[in-house]
């Protein structure tokens, strides 16, 4: 049978696994758009885009929601089938986070005490994960303030990261009543060295956007402050090499004298993210001028190390994590919601290991004991 009128016809199939669902309210949680690709002088090149998805939820430092978690499945799975897409852009909207993980008001109204509705979840979010990973586009993580817990797993699935020098990055699940099971354990051993892995996951510190570049992290640091028309570096961090108690560190933060300077500073700033979408663009635009098939064969073979782990043990994780939701996971994320009431965003640690020293029973007097008491 001839295809010549298939080809005549221009009769081209669509591979979109899912339609406008996710992103056609008039306030979408998550952004899908093709934004045309430019040249070094700024000319858009015509038919050849960036599919940008955005996490629309600034108001509470876009911590992704059930439903935006389906919308960013449905936009990566979008962008890696479109032929007109030379890269898939994952960031947010507004200058304080990319992302601080799951929506923690969700899970403790919800998912808390539901281990199954839990796993459930656990699915999508690891469908999440696999989406971005399986992209057969490369994928630019385009970080425009905090990226930390599973803001930081979902990033870290990215291929290459551009960030505002205003971001930090780090996890929060062993403070919070979490494992940082969502990609952290898997990829941080490949990113960083063993011991920066482990410290980085149980410490629960927030490290500077210098210090992630300085520990091979991120691909490229970029200021967005401005002063009177003038790029101001990010002056809450040192961003020169220095001894500490023996110890070379790079990107720490400055002293507690200097901090409230900074402050100050940073008040008479704007932000202007002019400097990260440049980078942005100038990777697309590195894409762009490459064997199509040949790149993506590259990043998935880079790639494959990440997933390795990932695939051996997301499906253990996930009925971890949802069982966890009956135990400290319920006392993490209870705390967490209820900071406001208590002025505390964790439990007494102290109180709840001498129970569990005592062999006490995980009941509601228990945790009435450890979390938090109203504020009088």
């Amino acid at each position: 049978m001839s295809l010549d009128w298939l080809r005549r016809d221009n009769h081209i199939k669509d591979h979109a696994l899912l339609g406008e669902e996710h992103f056609g309210t008039e306030a979408p949680s998550v952004i899908f758009e093709k934004r045309p690709v430019t040249d070094p002088q700024g000319n858009q090149v015509p038919g050849l885009y960036s599919a940008w998805i955005t996490l629309n939820n600034p108001t509470q430092y876009n911590s992704y929601t059930t439903e935006m978690v389906k919308a960013v499945i449905a936009g990566f799975q979008r962008a890696s089938s479109d032929r007109s897409v030379v890269a898939a852009v994952f960031t947010a909207v507004g200058d304080k986070a990319f992302c601080t993980g799951g929506n923690t008001a969700e899970y403790a109204a919800y998912y808390s005490k539901r281990p199954n509705e839990y796993g459930e979840y656990m699915d999508l979010f690891n469908a999440m994960v696999d989406g971005i990973l399986n992209c057969k586009k490369p994928v630019i993580c385009r970080v425009n303030g905090m990226r930390v817990g599973g803001g930081q797993e979902i990033g870290m699935a990215t291929d290459l990261t551009v960030t505002s020098d205003m971001a930090v990055f780090g996890q929060a699940g062993p403070k919070h009543g979490s494992a940082p099971d969502g990609g952290s354990t898997d990829f941080l051993p490949w990113m960083l060295n063993m011991e920066d892995a482990m410290y980085n996951c149980i410490s629960c510190e927030p490290w500077s956007a210098y210090k992630m570049k300085a520990k091979n992290l991120v691909t490229k640091v970029v200021p967005v402050l401005k002063k009177d028309g003038q790029w101001v570096r990010n002056p809450l961090v040192r961003t020169d090499a220095y001894v500490d108690d023996g110890e070379l560190v790079y990107g720490e933060p400055v002293s507690p004298e200097q901090a409230k300077a900074a402050k100050e500073l940073i008040a008479q700033c704007t932000t202007d993210f002019s400097k990260l979408d440049e980078a942005v663009n100038a990777l697309v635009w590195k894409f762009t001028n490459l064997f199509p098939h040949c790149l993506v064969k590259t990043i998935e073979g880079i790639r494959g190390k990440k997933k390795f782990f990932w695939d051996q043990l997301k499906v253990a994780n996930r009925h971890w994590l949802a069982a966890n939701m009956n135990h400290e996971a319920y006392l993490g994320f209870t705390a967490f919601d209820s900071k406001k009431q208590t002025g505390k965003d964790v439990i007494d640690f102290i109180k709840y290991r001498q129970l569990i020293a005592e062999g006490a029973m995980f009941d509601e007097n228990f945790a009435e004991q450890v979390l938090g008491k109203p504020k009088a």
